[in-house]
């Protein structure tokens, strides 16, 4: 039976069959094979201690939040435990890929160049890890700036003293023997270096903002070789990074370059009221990107048909009578009236799996008829809850009408669509969401898709909408969520995620903790370290979040190492940054769903 301290995706995921959920992109994600485990993430008051003593692994974060490893046959214990309020399944993350310094209003040579550099001030890079023999990454005389270096994937913490005992080898290969973690990808190198990087190599032009700040490293675990990194492991690298830094007594800035599309976007998720407590433990501040989703089809929004309330027992009901049992209908057109409202989703060919997420607001009742690239139909009632089980042509349905959570007012209807009976990929061509008001307050509903980067580029809806694309956790209310420009045409680049609220809305306030991205950095052929020793031009927000972060420890260093505001940390340092943003070209209007308020400029954002 389906708890309701559970959310929606952990419920169908209980409901389905592990066969199934390995078919599927999200369902087994969090699940162990080999050991039958669940690993969850719970909010929760009191002790937990009596979960221990019934085979459950306890891990404790901060602030109410915990980890367990649950046999699969104990998940229902976790639902008549009262001190849990409520529990998420792991979700995986994705980095966001796809000449900054002087565009951010920090000139080599210039006086600012020279007074500020970070020096004091911990830069926190939680990515795929560092090549931390690189030249980038080395005081003057050789030693290493990195304090600490956390691989979650070898499960082990290297101090600073084994990696300058590495580096002393004066070989690469015998510096691994010593200290054996590795950056496959190069994403964490380029971070790091566009946040703090020295330039050593390729001198000022090259340097990183916070070019003599001490760095703090974790390299993200992930469950399976191939295989992302999930939420479970970001949050237990969060808690380490605040305590690390709690522990060396200095401010620290963290940079987080990669989120997914799963979730409400607004903030109500357990990562986002994870992350909002995150910064407000020590002196921190922590930066998003705002993902590379603006521009790769993935979701749409609007509103159907406002019909207004109606009384009860005004003859008001569900899903229309269709004479079958199964709710699948042929000859969809004679349900098609002339209020519906109509999405269209291109799935690609050799499709494997791929799941929807359609969010609405729980007073609004409407019915959902979602039509198969051959025209067969199926209609749901959005009135019943739970799991349902349909199969249009080759593809197999599960779908999960969610109710309201103790953290969650709207409601989740989702699809996850796996290849029927022996078959391999999913009908492909056009399918088809008709939505039908029946009883509409606002009207307001969303669409997402999985990550651009897990589908198909050809899998996207047909009229698509670039706002409401930020990545989660960048929807968190107290992070700094960055976006990124072109620095060379000084304009908004289309990837970048976007923001959620309407102007008027934004205007109506004199101070809005909502908006969303707060401003822009640099995100388009930006110069940075590679794995390799060199550099390389790299694009994405994944990019554009390191300056904004390695900007964070100059206003931390001259506010609390430098003693002229020591409690320049946190909302503060955004209300600067978001001060000084400098105008991009062809936006008239501050702050906006694109740029939020505006270009970063560190120059400006310093309350001198």
């Amino acid at each position: 039976m389906d708890s309701q301290k559970n959310e929606n995706l952990l419920n169908l995921a209980l409901d389905t069959p592990e066969a199934e959920r390995e078919r599927s992109l999200e369902l087994n994600v969090g699940y162990d094979v080999a050991e039958k485990t669940w690993e969850v993430i719970v909010k929760y008051h009191g002790s937990l201690q009596e979960l221990e003593q019934r085979n459950i692994v306890v891990e404790e974060l901060i602030a109410g939040y915990a980890i367990l490893t649950v046999p699969e046959s104990g998940m229902d214990i976790l639902a008549v435990t009262e001190q849990i309020e409520y529990v998420e399944k792991p979700k995986r993350l994705f980095f966001d890929d796809l000449e900054g310094n002087t565009a951010s209003c920090y000139t080599p040579g210039s006086q600012l160049f020279g007074t500020l550099t970070g020096k004091g001030v911990l830069v926190a890079v939680i990515d795929s890890g560092i090549s931390y023999w690189n030249q980038d990454f080395r005081k003057a005389d050789g030693s290493t700036r990195i304090r600490y270096l956390w691989d979650q994937v070898l499960g082990m913490e290297f101090s600073m003293e084994q990696i300058n005992e590495a580096l002393a080898t004066g070989s690469r290969e015998q510096a691994e023997q010593i200290v054996p973690s590795i950056d496959t990808t190069g994403h964490g190198t380029a971070v790091a270096g566009i946040a703090a990087g020295s330039g050593e190599r390729g001198g000022a032009v090259y340097a990183g903002t916070a070019r003599e700040s001490e760095l703090l490293i974790v390299r993200l675990g992930a469950p399976r070789a191939d295989s992302f990194p999930r939420t479970t492991e970001l949050m237990r690298a969060l808690t380490y990074t605040v305590k690390k830094a709690i522990e060396l007594q200095m401010p620290v800035a963290i940079n987080l370059s990669f989120g997914n599309t799963y979730g409400a976007h607004n903030g109500t998720s357990l990562l986002e009221r994870f992350l909002d407590n995150i910064s407000e433990i020590g002196r921190c501040v922590v930066c998003v990107g705002s993902g590379n989703e603006g521009a790769s089809g993935g979701h749409v929004g609007g509103s159907v048909a406002v019909t207004g309330r109606r009384e009860r027992g005004s003859g008001v009901t569900g899903v229309r009578n269709t004479g079958s049992t199964t709710n699948i209908v042929n000859n969809f057109d004679t349900y098609v009236t002339e209020n519906m409202t109509r999405v269209e989703l291109t799935v690609g060919t050799y499709e494997t799996g791929l799941n929807v997420q359609l969010w609405k607001e729980y007073t609004d009742r409407y019915v959902v008829i979602m039509v198969s690239p051959s025209g067969e139909s199926l209609l749901v009632d959005t009135d019943r809850p739970g799991k349902q089980t349909y199969q249009l042509g080759q593809t197999r349905i599960l779908l999960y009408n969610g109710e309201p959570a103790p953290y969650l007012t709207s409601q989740e209807i989702y699809f996850d669509f796996l290849p029927a009976g022996d078959g391999k990929y999913l009908d492909s061509g056009v399918w088809t969401f008709l939505l039908e008001p029946i009883e509409t307050i606002t009207g307001n509903y969303t669409f997402y898709l999985p990550s651009g980067t897990a589908r198909n580029e050809s899998t996207r809806f047909v009229r698509t909408t670039p706002d409401v694309t930020l990545t989660i956790p960048s929807t968190a209310s107290k992070v700094i969520t960055v976006g990124a420009y072109n620095p060379v045409y000084e304009s908004y680049a289309d990837f970048s995620g976007r923001g959620y609220l309407y102007q008027e809305q934004v205007n109506s306030r004199t101070s809005d903790s909502f908006v969303k991205p707060d401003l822009v950095a640099p995100g388009v052929n930006v110069m940075a370290p590679d794995r390799n020793g060199g550099y390389a031009p790299v694009t994405g927000t994944s990019f554009a979040t390191p300056f904004v972060t390695g900007a964070a420890a100059l206003l931390m260093q001259w506010g609390i190492v430098e003693g002229n505001d020591p409690y320049l940390y946190g909302e503060k340092v955004k209300a600067y940054l978001r001060r000084g943003a400098k105008p991009i070209r062809g936006e008239r209007e501050y702050p906006n769903a694109r740029v939020g308020y505006g270009a970063l400029c560190v120059e400006n954002s310093l309350p001198m």
